[in-house]
């Protein structure tokens, strides 16, 4: 007999019974069935999502990141590391490492841009959600959420439109940055790239622009200014709104008390402080230089070969030779040696002979209005400025000593066969009217002396030895030559004079010492190339002759006052330009002025380059103590009668001290003036007159 069932509720006033569960599984069987395909499908679904995603991310983490459109600021420096010009193609950008990055400005911008920047992975979720509920509240998008990732991501590849693809490629490249590079290196790439405002970007550069400072030297109430910028620097510049600067900076550091990273004594001390900012428009190196810096960019474009664009994008260093307390000198002897309504020119460049290093260089009065640089223009004649060359050849070549004789009278010379004739003229036709030697000649600046001379020698040797001094200006084997009527610039001047002064060895002229990419990578070193154009000995003699040019009787006596120190020199004067190159054993320096037309000087136009040759070479040389020409081997000094060109002998009224290359000195002693035996006090003579000679310069420094 079949058991039924209790029944155990009633429903509806009819008695139900109880199913078995075994029929009341079948009956929820379907939808188990269905659930447990859902859960096959959507596992497998995940694991199809998570191998997606694993392959994406790896997939990104092989992709190289785009090459970044950012440029860098190439700086020049000076001798002392000082900053003198910088290139950028609109953009003033200095990159540095973190470290050199002040503290302060990194917490600032952290508080302010990014809190969590070490604790997330490129997207902040905690501020993303935060911005949203506020963005709904307000129904606009009052906050944003980017965290500094991504917005580096947007600075270094992406432009700033608004499109959902932008957005997707930002993401990817948020990603792609964090797995590149570690924390620091983003926010190092972040603070050099991200823009201040007024065409500074980077830390560095906005340092520089708003304090004259590095950003390594930012204090907290600066780095609180800076970090406030960013967001927005048309309303948070100081230059524009100090207000809205102000209240900004007084925002970040009261977040930055409130993340603890302040306390609140010191961020109201920070935003009480009155702060100093560089005026708009002025930098450290404004006007330093210019006719220099335009050299050295020149050089470093057309000669060593780095293009233009690594120039005004590439970050590169620089360093030169520019001395800026001679450069200062320079400028300053040049302005004061003109009349400030003269229309009259001058150029200066000044060259270590012994490095061949280029310390100063002025191509003009006024570079604003006029960008021509006159030291290296090949149009104008250097004069009697020329003669040392010549003179130098003369004595190299044995054919001439300095007690070498020839008439100071009118002269006609004829050369080329006798098929030509040259007749030159002393300046204001002033002639001694018998003979004189070297010294004198070379003192009062005889052309009837130089003529007879380069005769003598042969003009194709003059030219071989200005070839090997480094003038490479176009020059014609004619007697003028020794007059120097072929034009010569300032700047190949001086650097032949700079062979005198460093012992018959000329150094290449040299203005950029290395040059160094944003890496600190050198890509390029200078090695100045030397040679030895005559031996030391015939290049002392040659100065010893030139001193005499600021001696009583010489054309540069009148400003040998201004200079305490030993000097040789030359002037050199035509009918429109004037010279005076000369050198001391740590300067060589060439003066020029004129007028850029051609037009003739007048008698106290013409007398200005001397002045200021002088007060720029003692202004140069201010910390320098004075010191002599150092005396080689192989040179003598003995005593010589001016009169006769030979030995002095005891009764010569007025013998003096010349020196020789030895072997070339006189033989014969004088008889003109009695009977007298020179040898027994020569030496001894000799040794004495040097002692006198070096204390008169000594006493000359310390008088003045």
């Amino acid at each position: 007999m079949k058991r039924w069932l209790k029944p155990i509720f009633r429903q509806g006033g009819v008695l139900k019974r109880r199913l078995p569960v075994s029929i009341q599984l079948e009956k929820w069987m379907p939808l188990l069935k269905h659930v447990k395909r859902w859960l096959v499908y959507s596992g497998v679904a995940l694991l199809l999502l998570f191998i997606c995603a694993f392959g994406f991310l790896y997939y990104l983490r092989e992709q190289a990141l785009p090459a970044s459109a950012i440029s860098q600021t190439s700086q020049m420096l000076d001798a002392q590391g000082h900053i003198i010009d910088t290139f950028h193609a609109g953009e003033n950008r200095q990159s540095v490492p973190l470290k050199q990055i002040s503290p302060y400005l990194v917490e600032a911008t952290l508080a302010i841009e990014d809190q969590r920047f070490y604790d997330h992975l490129g997207f902040d979720m905690k501020g993303m959600a935060r911005a949203a509920v506020v963005n709904v509240e307000n129904m606009s998008r009052k906050q944003g959420a980017s965290t500094l990732t991504q917005q580096l991501a947007r600075n270094l590849y992406l432009t700033h439109e608004r499109t959902w693809s932008r957005k997707l490629k930002e993401a990817m490249y948020t990603i792609q940055l964090e797995m590149h590079y570690s924390k620091d290196e983003i926010l190092a790439m972040y603070l050099n790239q991200i823009y201040y405002g007024h065409g500074a970007y980077g830390a560095e550069a906005a340092a520089e622009l708003y304090y004259g400072k590095h950003a390594s030297e930012l204090t907290l109430a600066e780095s609180a200014m800076l970090a406030g910028i960013p967001k927005g620097p048309k309303y948070y510049s100081p230059y524009m709104d100090m207000k809205n600067a102000k209240d900004r900076q007084r925002t970040i550091l009261q977040t930055m008390v409130d993340q603890g990273i302040l306390l609140q004594p010191d961020a109201e001390a920070a935003g009480a402080e009155l702060l100093r900012f560089v005026p708009l428009g002025t930098s450290k190196q404004a006007g330093t230089a210019p006719y220099f810096r335009d050299y050295v960019r020149y050089m470093a474009v057309d000669k060593l070969g780095i293009d233009e664009r690594t120039m005004s994008e590439g970050g590169i260093r620089i360093y030169t030779t520019l001395d800026p307390d001679a450069q200062r000198a320079a400028e300053e002897a040049v302005a004061a040696g003109i009349p400030a309504d003269s229309e009259q020119q001058a150029a200066l460049v000044s060259v270590d002979p012994r490095t061949g290093y280029i310390k100063a260089m002025v191509g003009g009065r006024d570079y604003r209005t006029n960008q021509y640089n006159r030291v290296f223009a090949k149009t104008r004649q250097p004069g009697s400025s020329f003669k040392p060359i010549l003179y130098l050849t003369a004595l190299q070549e044995g054919v001439l000593t300095p007690v070498s004789q020839f008439k100071s009278t009118p002269t006609i010379f004829t050369y080329d066969e006798g098929r030509k004739t040259y007749s030159p003229s002393n300046y204001n036709s002033k002639y001694v009217g018998d003979f004189i030697n070297m010294r004198q000649a070379i003192a009062s600046s005889d052309n009837i002396y130089a003529v007879n001379s380069i005769m003598t020698v042969g003009p194709e040797k003059v030219i071989a030895m200005a070839r090997k001094l480094g003038i490479e200006s176009p020059m014609k084997p004619v007697p003028s030559l020794a007059l120097g009527t072929f034009p010569v610039s300032p700047f190949e001047m001086a650097s032949a004079f700079s062979a005198f002064a460093n012992g018959g060895v000329r150094m290449e002229p040299t203005a950029i010492l290395r040059i160094e990419d944003a890496k600190g990578e050198v890509l390029y070193e200078a090695q100045p190339a030397s040679s030895t154009v005559v031996d030391a000995a015939h290049a002392y003699v040659l100065t010893s002759l030139m001193e005499s040019v600021f001696e009583t009787g010489g054309t540069g006596n009148r400003v040998s006052a201004m200079i305490k120190r030993p000097v040789a020199g030359k002037t050199g004067t035509t009918a429109t330009d004037a010279w005076l190159v000369g050198y001391t054993p740590e300067l060589a320096t060439a003066v020029w002025v004129g007028y850029d037309k051609g037009r003739k000087l007048t008698p106290v136009e013409a007398r200005r380059a001397a002045p200021i040759f002088a007060s720029y070479t003692e202004a140069a040389l201010s910390a320098i103590p004075p010191k002599i020409f150092p005396l080689p081997d192989g040179v003598v000094s003995v005593y010589i009668d001016p009169q006769s060109g030979k030995l002095a002998g005891k009764s010569c009224p007025d013998r003096r001290l010349e020196s020789f290359v030895s072997g070339t000195e006189p033989v014969e002693v004088c008889g003109v003036h009695g009977e007298g035996d020179a040898s027994g006090t020569q030496d001894s003579g000799a040794q004495a007159e040097q002692t006198r000679h070096w204390w008169k310069q000594l006493k000359r420094w310390w008088s003045n």
